[in-house]
This record gives structure tokens, C-alpha cells and sequence, in this order.
């Protein structure tokens, strides 16, 4: 086996990932307080060809300067657009005909491997919420459902911006 250069893997340029057919996803972000965890939403977000990412409450927006240590470019790939609120995201969605989700550890949650939906022609969008606090209970009752990502360890919480890497890939493989 061998390594594969950069030259190899195929890049997107950001005017090519602009044009590019995207995952039917949308990420909102509900009070993230850490401009790396944001940023790396960004990057996971680029990787996994999502349509656009709600910026929500005073998460750090892509104009912060320490953001570009984790996004690595992707705020110049992937669509963003800054929301006073995460209810007011989640509306806006709703009204565009999206199926809303909050990833959270809830009553009546989902596990996130038995969540079924139709790619092509369904929209989703996924509420990920503050490091410490989670995704705010308004924001969920406004929601169509949760998902939840199973975990069996003794901690039973994941990084934000580890729980969109996996949420993401699920959801578009």
C-alpha cells in the first residue's frame, strides 16, 4: 500500500465544490462557544458535501480570525449564513421543506443508525447544540424528531464537532 500524494486525491477547487450536486443536509449550530469546535464543523461539513451551515446564537461566525486554524479553507466552500437564533434557523428550514433534527439524548430519540430517510428527494437538516449545555429545549420541540448517536462508554457525551463527523457520515452513506 501506498500513500496517496495531494496531487492524487482529487480536489475540489472551491469554485468546482461551489458547482458540485450537494448532500441534501443542512447544520445548524445552536450556541457553539468554540471557535475550533465551529470551525471544524466547517471542514467535516466541505468533506461531507453539505448544502450550507446556520451559525447560531454567538457561535463564532468565519470572520473570526482563529477559525481558519481547524476550517483549513472550508469557510470559503461551504455556504453559511448567520441566525440570531437556532429556533429561528429551525423555522426558516421548516418553512423550505426540511425534516429538522436535533442530535441529542432525549425521550423518544432515535438511535442515529436506525434513522431512515430518502436522499434524493428528502431534506434534512441537523441541530447541534452548546459543548455544555446541548441543543436548548425550545429548539427541540420545534424539531420533527432527535436523533441520538448510541454510545457505550462511561462518558456518554462526544465533542460537538466529533458528534457532526459521525452524524454526517451516517447520514450520507
Amino acid at each position: 500500500m501506498r500513500k496517496l500524494s495531494m496531487n492524487e486525491l482529487g480536489r475540489k477547487s472551491v469554485e468546482e465544490f461551489k458547482q458540485a450536486e450537494k448532500n441534501k443536509i443542512v447544520i445548524v449550530l445552536d450556541n457553539i462557544r468554540s471557535v475550533y469546535n465551529v470551525g471544524s464543523v466547517f471542514r467535516t461539513a466541505d468533506a461531507f458535501l453539505t448544502e450550507a451551515i446556520f451559525v447560531c446564537g454567538y457561535s463564532p461566525t468565519p470572520d473570526h480570525k482563529q477559525m481558519a486554524k481547524t476550517a483549513l479553507g472550508a469557510t470559503d466552500s461551504v455556504d453559511w449564513i448567520a441566525s440570531e437564533t437556532a429556533l429561528a434557523a429551525v423555522e426558516e428550514l421548516k418553512a423550505n421543506g426540511y425534516k429538522i433534527f436535533a442530535i441529542e439524548q432525549a425521550e423518544g430519540s432515535i438511535a442515529l443508525n436506525k434513522i431512515s430517510y430518502n436522499k434524493t428527494t428528502e431534506k434534512i437538516a441537523v441541530v447541534f447544540g452548546n459543548e455544555v449545555e446541548g441543543v436548548q429545549q425550545e429548539v427541540i420541540d420545534a424539531c420533527d424528531g432527535v436523533i441520538e448517536i448510541p454510545q457505550y462508554g462511561m462518558k456518554h457525551s462526544l465533542n460537538i464537532a466529533t458528534a457532526a463527523g459521525v452524524v454526517l457520515w451516517e447520514l450520507v452513506r
